[in-house]
């Protein structure tokens, strides 16, 4: 057959023919796919790790403006009023309706939430309805403070955390495994406020070798600030560790039955270098998003605990604002604490898209 089919010239030209056709076909379907993707399309099959990394800005930037509807529309829906709570019970009905031209409260609500929003954008954030200050002003001292508590918490707590979980998945099962979490469900289970007050009465009132109430101000030196926060700064430690530490064990131990672990311990190499060169780095994308998560609660969740040791920061800041009913700080503050959390989630999932190798060199 096959010196037949060898032998005949047409049959091997049709032969030729029909696969030059489907050849020519198939490159055709091809150039018209490659022809029916939009622009964004063509961009995410040539560089799908910069598309992720732009879907996740674009859907932050969206999330932020979705939260600032939430924060206006939440205020606007509070009971009572601002001018009657500032006037007073016995304040005629003209001198309530001058206070709230006075302040803009007489004009639709969807005219103040876009210039609330504008002037947001530009860092302004309008006057202060008791004290008739600048927002921005006050919120730059006061974050200032937020932001040095939270720095120094964070640099404590995630080393340990890491450190700790590695060193729970090099002894599991055994007693240094098993105190690691016990302690850690502990911090867990308690809330922050009770922690702070443990403190308190131990190192404060019992020991006297802790300050209480924690109160920074412009002219103190950074050894008396750290002394300040001392106390604020253990207890933000304490609630954030035992979530990141428990997290790294989980992931670490996650990768420790994988073929190059295998590898590794085959080839004689230490317990601990094998947690350290080998699972932890692969255990990176999970342990980066906790992280971030935490490190989102220590700017966010630092309300109950400056309130707790009187620490002069956004936290305080807002409660005061909540009690007199201030709802310029109330809005800016929401709005500030929303950014922030907002931002840090989105720069975990950035770095966990980088550190996809799958994303980085696609096939």
């Amino acid at each position: 057959m096959a010196g037949v089919a060898g032998s005949d010239p047409q049959l091997s030209l049709a032969a030729g023919t029909d696969a030059s056709t489907g050849n020519q076909s198939l490159n055709t379907a091809t150039s018209n796919d490659q022809g029916a993707l939009s622009p964004w399309g063509k961009f995410v099959r040539k560089s799908p790790l910069a598309a992720l990394i732009l879907q996740r800005l674009a859907l932050s930037v969206g999330l932020l403006f979705a939260v600032s509807i939430m924060i206006f529309g939440g205020v606007e829906a509070l009971p009572g009023d601002f001018a009657t709570t500032y006037l007073g019970q016995s304040a005629t009905p003209q001198a309530v309706a001058n206070i709230r031209k006075d302040l803009g409260l007489d004009q639709p609500a969807t005219t103040r939430y876009f210039q609330w929003l504008g002037g947001a954008l530009q860092g302004d954030f309008g006057n202060s309805w008791a004290s008739r200050n600048s927002v921005g002003e006050q919120i730059g001292r006061r974050l200032g403070n937020s932001l040095f508590l939270a720095f120094f918490a964070a640099i404590i707590s995630i080393p340990l955390a890491i450190g700790l979980g590695m060193l729970a998945v090099q002894f599991r099962d055994r007693m240094v495994d098993k105190v690691i979490n016990v302690i850690s469900l502990a911090a867990i289970s308690l809330p922050e406020f009770f922690v702070g007050y443990l403190l308190i009465l131990f190192f404060a009132v019992q020991m006297g070798v802790a300050t209480f109430p924690a109160t920074v101000y412009d002219s103190m030196g950074l050894t008396e600030r750290l002394s300040a926060i001392a106390l604020p700064t253990a207890t933000l430690v304490l609630v954030v560790l035992a979530h990141m530490m428990r997290m790294t064990r989980a992931a670490i131990l996650n990768v420790m039955s994988s073929a190059y672990v295998e590898t590794a311990e085959l080839k004689g190499l230490s317990g601990l270098r094998i947690i350290a060169r080998h699972a932890a780095p692969n255990a990176v994308a999970p342990v980066i998003n906790v992280v971030a998560l935490n490190l989102a609660y220590l700017v966010v969740g630092v309300v109950v605990v400056e309130v707790v040791f009187v620490y002069p920061g956004m936290g305080q800041y807002m409660v005061d604002a909540v009690t007199v009913r201030d709802m310029p700080v109330v809005q800016a503050c929401g709005l500030i604490f929303a950014a922030f959390y907002i931002f840090l989630n989105m720069v975990a999932d950035i770095l966990a898209i980088v550190a996809n190798p799958r994303l980085r060199h696609p096939r």
